[in-house]
């Protein structure tokens, strides 16, 4: 014996297709921050790295001042030189050059003789 089924569709119109079904995604944005962690600000923070500074390892892979040094140079886009470093550089680097003419200058006089 067979068994009659009735199947029924039920067509929503684009008004009430709106009202009926929940279209946004809630579930996708990222909770607030939880309450019990205070927000500092930029002043408040240097104030907290200068009570710390001392008892910041200076090298480490992070927490330390080397990951901060690496971690600031990578966001600004490269190694920053103090004007007394770059003046060091340039006067090895004048310095290599002088050594580089005179090593020429012996060996042309030795060709000579």
């Amino acid at each position: 014996m067979a068994t009659k089924v009735d199947l029924v569709k039920q067509v929503r119109g684009l008004n009430t297709y709106k009202k009926v079904i929940k279209s946004s995604f809630t579930e996708l944005v990222p909770p607030p921050p939880p309450a019990n962690e205070p927000n500092i600000t930029v002043g408040q923070f240097f104030n907290y790295y200068d009570q710390l500074f001392y008892t910041i390892p200076a090298n480490g892979f992070t927490e330390s001042h080397e990951y901060l040094v690496r971690t600031s140079q990578e966001y600004i886009g490269g190694a920053v030189l103090d004007a007394e470093k770059q003046a060091l550089i340039e006067e090895i680097n004048s310095l290599r050059q002088q050594i580089l003419d005179l090593s020429n200058a012996y060996l042309n006089i030795n060709k000579l003789i």
